[in-house]
């Protein structure tokens, strides 16, 4: 059997304070940029960067309308009042909108990667827990799940449909499958990462916000697949699945050479957030796709800053305007080469060129049939 340690955690109860709404519109309008903070908290080239209102006004005068905060950084965000506080909330959305930006989401990258935790990552993922509950991973596990409880229900006060995060790794290790693992223990290790995330969904669809999991190799959750098997799971138990979604990372599925316009087709209707992060799949001689021991810069796969990737951005936001997807268009700068003030800077434009504001009128309504005016 796989090594991995869970707790059925799953109740049964009828779950009912309305339904999120999943309809798709004829055709959607794009928001303007928005760009993911984690990235540059601390950096010596911006001023107060340890701080929200150091980047949040220094995303301002860049040009961007919205920023996604990395909920896990106590020195940016105090997420237990503002989830405890409607009235706190709403003044700091009045703070925000004075340094020149709206929050598009809350970020639970870090709390999530500590909801499911594969025993060989015990160590490494203390780095992301409190210190009180380090060494103990039943404490840290429960840690994490009230954590992204809180970002639930802060994203609830924020006026927010959805926060975005990983899902944690039971099975990544067992990825590939040698030495040969058996289909059951693939549907076990998936039943424990649907318990272990059940009572957290729980709170989401409670809370009227969608947990956008960006799908990411590393994580259970990393293709559509996977996403497949995890939802299918959930859909067992009854109604919290409503609050799954998917945060779109278009970078890595170039990196695990799928089709990422495609993609949209298939899984549209839970594509509730979207990161816009350039990546390249180059073929190597002595590496190929699982080319993860070597720095980024030499991997045949790696991620880009926008425009000197391989990702297909005008399909894609060509598809987001057919299909009825507003999401905020989130920047995310992982490039290995530019600076990632540079990378941040030209994200603004590269966003705004490529953003369709959606059409009114037909191209061809001139000739249209005309009726005459009735005459009284």
């Amino acid at each position: 059997m796989l090594e991995f340690e869970w707790t059925m955690t799953r109740a049964r109860p009828g779950v009912g304070k309305g339904k999120i709404s999943m309809a798709k519109a004829k055709l959607g309008q794009v928001k303007e940029p928005a760009i993911f903070l984690a990235q540059f908290v601390g950096l010596p080239a911006i001023e107060k960067s340890d701080t929200l209102e150091g980047l949040a006004k220094w995303a301002a005068g860049l040009g961007y309308k919205g920023i996604q905060i990395p909920a896990d950084h106590d020195n940016l965000l105090n997420v237990t009042k503002i989830a405890a506080e409607p009235a706190y909330a709403q003044e700091m959305l009045g703070q925000l909108r004075e340094w020149g930006v709206v929050p598009t989401e809350l970020s639970f990258h870090l709390s999530g990667q500590c909801v499911a935790v594969q025993p060989v990552y015990y160590e490494k993922m203390d780095a992301f827990a409190p210190e009180a509950v380090r060494g103990n991973p039943q404490a840290r596990g429960e840690w994490a799940k009230q954590r992204v409880k809180l970002i639930a229900r802060a994203s609830k006060n924020l006026g927010l449909k959805a926060a975005v995060g990983f899902s944690g790794s039971l099975l990544w290790p067992f990825f590939y499958p040698w030495p040969p693992r058996s289909e059951q223990e693939v549907e076990e290790g998936f039943e424990a990462l649907a318990d272990l995330w059940w009572d957290v969904l729980i709170e989401f669809y409670e809370c009227g916000v969608r947990a956008a999991f960006e799908l990411h190799p590393g994580e259970d959750l990393h293709d559509g697949e996977s996403f497949d098997r995890f939802l299918s799971m959930i859909e067992m138990e009854g109604s919290a699945e409503e609050a799954v979604a998917i945060n779109y990372d278009p970078s890595h599925f170039v990196l695990q050479y799928m089709d990422e316009v495609g993609f949209i087709e298939a899984y549209h209707e839970y594509i509730a957030a979207a990161h816009i992060k350039d990546a390249e799949l180059r073929r190597g001689v002595r590496s190929g796709v699982y080319g993860g021991y070597m720095p980024w810069v030499e991997r045949p796969g790696r991620f880009r800053s926008l425009g000197d990737g391989q990702v297909r951005f005008k399909e894609i936001f060509s598809a987001f305007a057919e299909l009825g997807l507003d999401p905020w268009p989130v920047v995310e700068w992982e490039c290995c080469l530019k600076d990632p003030i540079v990378g941040a800077t030209e994200g603004v434009e590269f966003v705004k060129r490529h953003t369709i504001p959606v059409t009114t009128v037909a191209f061809d309504d001139f000739a249209a049939e005309r009726k005459e005016p009735e005459v009284a």
